[in-house]
């Protein structure tokens, strides 16, 4: 879970303006997203892919941040809009170590690091069966139900970040919800609700 929300967060639009006059201020929010960013790619693809999609997404960011909407002042689910399309081109990796998990219920990029993440994640991660499941979903209802489960990013952040409406961001993850709990045998009554206060 990434915490509180960061006051400097309503500043981002801010610093990308500014940015474009002094480049340098941009590092400010890869100081403030890169570990995020990081977090979320190495749980999509791994350790190694992580740091080239940390890399680009920045690089991206910065070489387009003069089309960047200043009406948003959170930078957070552009970046990690950026991140996914990214992801999406590895897809076919992902995929594959999906499998590879759903097989083994072996997960090399849990035991990375798991030091720093949120141990529920962790541990859901390392079941082979929600490996499974994963897989089984369309790419569309997968990373939005990523963005939101590994990312913590709000329903609006999400329909931000992919450019898609906030009720297409409902009905994917609560598709993407009952597809895994079916696929794990969950019994409805124990499962959580599934609204948010947006």
């Amino acid at each position: 879970m990434t915490g509180p929300p960061d006051p400097d967060a309503s500043q981002d639009a801010e610093v990308v303006a500014q940015s474009l006059e002094e480049p340098e201020l941009f590092a400010r929010l890869y100081d403030r997203y890169a570990p995020d960013i990081h977090r979320y790619a190495t749980r999509r693809l791994g350790a190694g892919a992580a740091d080239d999609i940390t890399a680009e997404t920045f690089l991206i960011a910065f070489r387009t941040r003069v089309r960047y909407d200043t009406d948003r002042p959170n930078a957070r689910p552009w970046l990690y809009g950026i991140a996914g399309n990214l992801i999406g081109k590895q897809r076919r990796a992902e995929v594959r170590a999906l499998r590879a998990l759903a097989r083994t219920g072996h997960d090399p990029v849990a035991e990375s690091w798991a030091e720093r993440a949120d141990a529920r994640v962790t541990a859901q991660s390392a079941h082979a069966p929600l490996a499974g499941a994963l897989v089984g979903l369309s790419a569309g209802d997968r990373h939005v139900l990523l963005l939101v489960a590994w990312a913590d990013l709000t329903y609006t952040e999400v329909a931000e970040a992919l450019g898609i409406p906030v009720g297409t961001v409902r009905s994917r993850l609560n598709r993407a919800r009952r597809k895994v709990r079916s696929a794990l045998g969950a019994d409805p009554a124990f499962t959580l609700d599934t609204t948010e206060v947006v």
